[in-house]
């Protein structure tokens, strides 16, 4: 069971937990905000009125410059080149939706300058993930000059050099950690995680940084910072497809990036392209304002499913659609992969749980490493996410095939994959990504090996982490007599929430049920709750705590952990909470 913590607790009274709370009744006055949103505010790291107003801000200006990426100059040089000559450009996305979205931007921006331009996204099962020999195959059969890479691209030195070997330039675009050592021999490298770039924002997605390069070159046709007006619609409607990598790839929701998640999810819903107005329609979305919650419940798990169970060249077909018709067809496919993505991903699940048991002990394996034989490899890191979730520390899950397997590791409580992937690096064929999401290759033989390796690194390198209870954060105390709609019209200021900003986590005690808990869903594993305090009762979920409701006393007071959030039924939006966790004891924060 997990601790129940209350940040900012009011038995605090530490010099710290003071000038917090002398940080939020100030903001109280000055941004005329509610005590619980300025409590938020504080906590986030946002105590000055200054500060409180970058983060309620929603201003485009603020976007920093893409002239300071690095290689920027040099790449929009290349660009112009191949466009004023009639090269054939090769756009050379990944298989997710970073960078699905970031291919369909730089497409969808030299179709509109009427250059020539294919694209080429690689198969997961047959190509693996970045460059390879595809990518020069590819190259090659459109007859390319130039290629640009979105989203990959960084340590691909042996196809860089065998692609400039045949005549065919490179500018890669990518926001993965570089690896020690040289760079490939690019024309440019645009990465903000380059030793020594100046950009001032590292937490770009690979999708951000295309739209960044789209920007620049906008600019530069322009012959102003201000771009003409064809192509400042352009970039305004791109930002919805940065919105869907930004909050899908869970970098962090927060500076620039919460910027354009911002207008992106503003752009999807009322500008929606062909593509993603028949995915609304599909699911349900149509004509109502997006959150980050849709992006990545609803949008995000069906263009990803493109990529896990076939080729992702399907979820790109959807973005470039230019007719309702056209982008219909495309959604459904994705709508019939999900369903078997689903599918396929509770049978991982299920195995995967029961090889979990073995390796329960935290202070033996910090991290997990689980594989199996027919794993399908497009699921193993939704696998690895849930593992991680359960568990409370990193996860690998690797889908065996024969003789070697292909693996997607995710973190959990802030501790970075990459650390404790690199200690076992002499075990696997290759690895890489960034600190909460990150993938490999390794032989079938090494798994026993790999995992010794990464749970000895992790031994070494988290301490005292290892003992530290489950902790569950609550943010502040709210009583559920307090919530109404106004105030939650003010909690929405801190839209959109994701990595880094995550929803307002609340305390509510003292708390009767309405009438009985009911188990739901499909699966049954779900309670539909209604809660009462005083005179307000509010309908809750409760997701997967179906298998406690017998815990819930139908006559006695309950506290819970719950997020308030609006839904929206056949028309109509009420405000209804989201429970996390529940006691029946005071929980004592």
């Amino acid at each position: 069971m997990k601790r129940w913590r209350l940040r900012g607790a009011a038995t605090d009274m530490s010099q710290s937990a003071r000038e917090a709370s002398e940080a939020v009744q100030r903001l109280v006055h000055s941004e005329r905000i509610p005590e619980v949103v300025a409590h938020l505010l504080v906590q986030r790291g946002h105590a000055t009125a200054e500060a409180a107003g970058d983060l309620l801000s929603h201003d485009l200006n603020r976007l920093h410059d893409p002239g300071r990426l690095p290689g920027i100059a040099a790449a929009v040089e290349r660009l112009r080149r191949a466009l004023d000559q009639g090269e054939m450009i090769l756009v050379h996305g990944d298989y997710d939706v970073d960078g699905i979205t970031g291919t369909a931007i730089l497409v969808r921006l030299f179709r509109h300058l009427g250059a020539r331009v294919e694209w080429h996204v690689p198969h997961r099962i047959d190509d693996g993930y970045s460059f390879g020999p595809h990518s020069v195959a590819r190259a090659l059969a459109v007859g390319a000059t130039l290629v640009v890479s979105v989203d990959n691209g960084t340590a691909a030195h042996e196809t860089i050099a065998e692609l400039r070997a045949h005549g065919i330039d490179t500018i890669v675009t990518d926001h993965h950690e570089p690896p020690d050592g040289p760079l490939p021999d690019a024309v440019a490298l645009i990465n903000p995680k380059l030793p020594g770039a100046d950009y001032p924002f590292r937490e770009l997605c690979g999708s951000a940084v295309a739209f960044k390069v789209a920007w620049a070159l906008c600019q530069a046709l322009t012959g102003a910072e201000r771009v003409r007006d064809d192509l400042r619609s352009f970039l305004l409607d791109s930002m919805g497809y940065v919105a869907l990598a930004t909050i899908c790839d869970v970098v962090p929701l927060v500076g620039e990036n919460r910027l354009l998640t911002y207008h992106g999810l503003r752009a999807l819903s009322q500008r929606p392209t062909p593509g993603v107005s028949a995915l609304l329609e599909l699911v349900g979305l149509s004509g109502r304002a997006l959150s980050a919650e849709d992006i990545g419940f609803q949008l995000g798990p069906r263009i990803n499913a493109s990529g896990r169970m076939d080729s992702a060249a399907r979820a790109l077909e959807l973005l470039l659609a230019t007719n309702a018709d056209e982008a219909r067809a495309a959604a459904a496919v994705l709508e019939e992969l999900n369903t078997t993505r689903r599918r396929v991903e509770r049978e991982v699940l299920d195995e995967a749980l029961v090889e979990a048991e073995l390796y329960a002990d935290p202070r033996e394996w910090p991290m997990m490493v689980l594989a199996g034989q027919g794993w399908h490899q497009g699921v193993v890191g939704i696998v690895a996410g849930r593992i991680a979730e359960r568990y409370g520390r990193p996860a690998l899950v690797v889908g065996l095939n024969g003789d070697r397997g292909r693996g997607s590791a995710r973190s959990a409580r802030g501790i970075d994959l990459l650390e404790l992937l690199r200690g076992g690096g002499d075990q696997m064929i290759r690895f890489g990504g960034h600190a909460e999401a990150a993938g490999c290759d390794v032989l079938t033989e090494r798994i026993p090996a790999l995992r010794a390796a990464v749970a000895a690194q992790g031994r070494a390198t988290l301490g005292e982490r290892l003992d530290a209870p489950h902790d569950l954060w609550l943010d502040a105390e709210l009583c559920l007599g307090g919530l109404d709609e106004t105030l939650m019209r003010q909690l929405d200021r801190l839209e959109p929430f994701g990595q880094r900003n995550p929803k307002p986590l609340l305390l509510a005690r003292d708390v009767r049920l309405e009438e009985p808990p009911r188990i739901v869903g499909a699966d049954k594993t779900h309670l539909m709750l209604r809660l009462r305090r005083g005179a307000k009762t509010f309908k809750a979920m409760a997701f997967g705590l179906a298998h406690r409701a017998g815990e819930l006393d139908f006559g006695r007071p309950l506290h819970f952990a719950y997020t308030p959030r609006w839904n929206t039924f056949r028309g109509v939006t009420n405000l209804e909470l989201v429970v996390t966790d529940f006691r029946a004891e005071d929980p004592g924060v």
